[in-house]
């Protein structure tokens, strides 16, 4: 048993150090495949920094003229530039979306550095799939680094170049500040959006009271009470006036005071008067 444990043990490190080897081997190769793309692709990297910085701070650049290309035109036009400027040395290949990040930036960036004075030595990082170079350069008011991003092929297509500015300490105190107080600013202001609508319920009733008595029919008007009708008193004397015995007695009377005879009388009405006479015959 423990002649086949050696043994066990003997094959398990032979084995270790041949896959040791053989790993080694293969780091080795890789290594000298991918030092050939980084000194290459931080040469085509210096080439674009100069590039730019001479292109866009001279007459022959408009602000504003990548917009007058598509990405595809600009890609054609940026390897030109590059050509004319390599004298013809070497080509490059890019991305239309990254020549036009690398003008707008470099635009931008050109304002608030003045010029740039000095550009530093590339330092590049390199995965599986990218390469990744970071140049320092110096301006005159601050200072600011350049991006830029390689596919990790034997095309070493730039997808990627940005011009960005060193930030100080107190630039990002600022900036801090301001997103402070704007969030703030932001939550304050959405409260008393919130106080307001909640302070608009109290309103809802006397609207919906409103809305209600507009929609009710309104009330006929009461009318008032017709008035008595007054039956006319027909007066005695009207009523006596048809009665033949009555006129026949009263001109007898009359004709006996008068002392005549009644034939010649005629009674048209008979009124009661308002003197005493007759009461005295």
């Amino acid at each position: 048993m423990k002649n086949f444990a050696k043994k066990f043990l003997m094959t398990v490190l032979m084995l270790t150090c041949v896959f040791a080897l053989t790993a080694c081997g293969q780091d080795e190769a890789l290594s000298a495949n991918q030092l050939t793309k980084q000194k290459e692709a931080e040469l085509r990297a210096q080439n674009v920094v100069d590039m730019m910085t001479a292109f866009v701070s001279s007459q022959d650049y408009k602000p504003g003229m990548v917009d007058e290309y598509n990405n595809v035109e600009l890609a054609d036009v940026f390897s030109s530039l590059y050509e004319r400027y390599t004298k013809g040395t070497s080509a490059i290949s890019c991305e239309g979306k990254a020549v036009r990040s690398a003008f707008s930036t470099f635009e931008s960036g050109l304002e608030d550095m003045g010029s740039i004075k000095e550009v530093g030595q590339p330092v590049s990082d390199i995965d599986d799939d990218t390469i990744t170079i970071i140049i320092p350069v110096t301006g005159e008011s601050t200072n600011g680094s350049v991006e830029l991003i390689f596919t990790n092929d034997i095309y070493l297509k730039m997808t990627s170049c940005t011009l960005n500015m060193d930030q100080t300490m107190g630039s990002l105190m600022v900036k801090a500040a301001l997103n402070t107080v704007l969030g703030m600013g932001t939550v304050f202001v959405v409260l008393i959006i919130i106080c307001l609508i909640i302070s608009l319920f109290s309103f809802i009733p006397k609207i919906q009271e409103n809305f209600a008595k507009k929609k009710a029919p309104a009330k006929a008007p009461v009318s008032a009470a017709p008035a008595p009708t007054v039956t006319p008193v027909t007066p005695v004397s009207e009523e006596l006036a048809d009665d033949t015995e009555l006129v026949a007695v009263i001109a007898a009377a009359i004709a006996a005071y008068e002392g005549t005879s009644a034939d010649g009388f005629r009674v048209r009405s008979i009124r009661r008067a308002n003197t005493g006479n007759w009461k005295r015959a």
